[in-house]
């Protein structure tokens, strides 16, 4: 007895010497595969815009995170809402992690919601299939005036109209303000058809609208002087929760006046906590992607990175590739009949 107790011992002992070297192992085989490999980073979104300026230096940052150092090149994939982008990645890519790809936010509700695909887009992918690296921030979609215009508040827009201003009925920048109508009582007159959002911010300096929706980062990112300045002001924030760039800002949710109204906003606002959703196609190996998700949490707190991001001006608040999961999970688990409600409260 005392011999086999000895024996299974020895056992353990190894054992336990040798539990180390299993991650090694697998962090050397990552390092092989990627050395001299390039990834693909495909933004579902046009040259300069704010998902693109995000994309490029989280890229040239990340790759010295990744064991095997391979180089990081952006590409640009924009239409239908990121649909070209998320689907080609899905189908398309290469399941072996070197592409990844980041669609906009609004695809976290596509499977449920079917907004992009009357802009002529279609879902092929499963976003429960697909594997996550992570999202650098967490920016709501925001409600804001130029100056100029008469509306302190929120409040003011249930007493007066308000122009906004849109790129089309699918955008968030449409969908949004008309939420903040049918749901919060506000008085909202859209103005659509402009090309992008800069397009917009002159339209709102010139005094042809009043401002826009949009996400945070485009106002930080696009016109920091003029939110240092006040010029920019902030109404509302569609988040879950209040942003510490804009205290002062109530959510969606606490200006719901009912509880239908406040669980339909909640929902809108799930997408938010992922402002910038980096995904995987299915199928890579675990431990490559593992590492994917390793490098990007390296990489949010890399000085010279969050340096970087600083003078951007853009708020780290990152998101886990695992707590990705578990946003597409609530999502799934929503009732189809609030689900239901959301479409109708959004038809154009």
């Amino acid at each position: 007895m005392r011999k086999t107790w000895l024996n299974g011992l020895r056992g353990l002992l190894c054992a336990g010497a040798l539990a180390p070297a299993v991650p090694a192992l697998a962090q050397d085989g990552v390092a092989d595969f990627y050395r001299g490999k390039s990834i693909t980073f495909i933004v579902g979104a046009a040259p300069g815009a704010a998902y693109d300026l995000i994309a490029r230096p989280l890229a040239a940052h990340m790759t010295r995170h990744i064991p095997g150092e391979p180089a990081i090149v952006v590409q640009n994939m924009p239409g239908a809402g990121s649909l070209i982008m998320i689907n080609h990645l899905y189908n398309r890519a290469p399941r072996d992690g070197t592409a990844m790809g980041l669609p906009l936010n609004g695809v976290l509700l596509e499977q449920r919601l079917k907004l992009y695909e009357q802009g002529g887009g279609a879902v092929r992918f499963d976003l429960g299939k697909m594997s996550w690296v992570g999202s650098p921030s967490e920016q709501p979609q925001v409600l804001w005036t130029w100056r100029t215009a008469p509306f302190a508040s929120f409040e003011d827009m249930r007493e007066r109209e308000i122009l906004l201003g849109a790129t089309s009925p699918t955008a968030d920048n449409f969908l949004t303000p008309l939420l903040a109508q049918r749901l919060l009582g506000a008085k909202v007159k859209m103005v659509s058809g402009y090309k992008a959002v800069n397009d917009i911010f002159l339209a709102a300096e010139r005094g042809e609208i009043h401002g826009n929706s949009t996400p945070l980062s485009s106002i930080l990112l696009g016109k920091p002087d003029e939110f240092r300045e006040g010029k920019i002001r902030v109404l509302a924030q569609f988040g879950e929760r209040r942003l510490k760039e804009i205290p002062d800002a109530p959510t969606g949710m606490e200006l719901a006046k009912d509880d239908e109204a406040r669980k339909l906003l909640e929902f809108w606002a799930l997408k938010f906590r992922a402002a910038y959703p980096i995904a995987l196609p299915p199928d890579v190996p675990r431990a490559r992607v593992e590492a994917l998700q390793s490098a990007f949490d390296a990489t949010m707190k890399d000085p010279e990175f969050t340096g970087l991001a600083a003078r951007m001006g853009l708020d780290l608040s990152p998101t886990s590739g695992k707590d990705i999961e578990g946003i597409i999970a609530r999502i799934d688990a929503v009732d189809d009949a609030l689900v239901a409600k959301m479409r109708k409260a959004i038809e154009p």
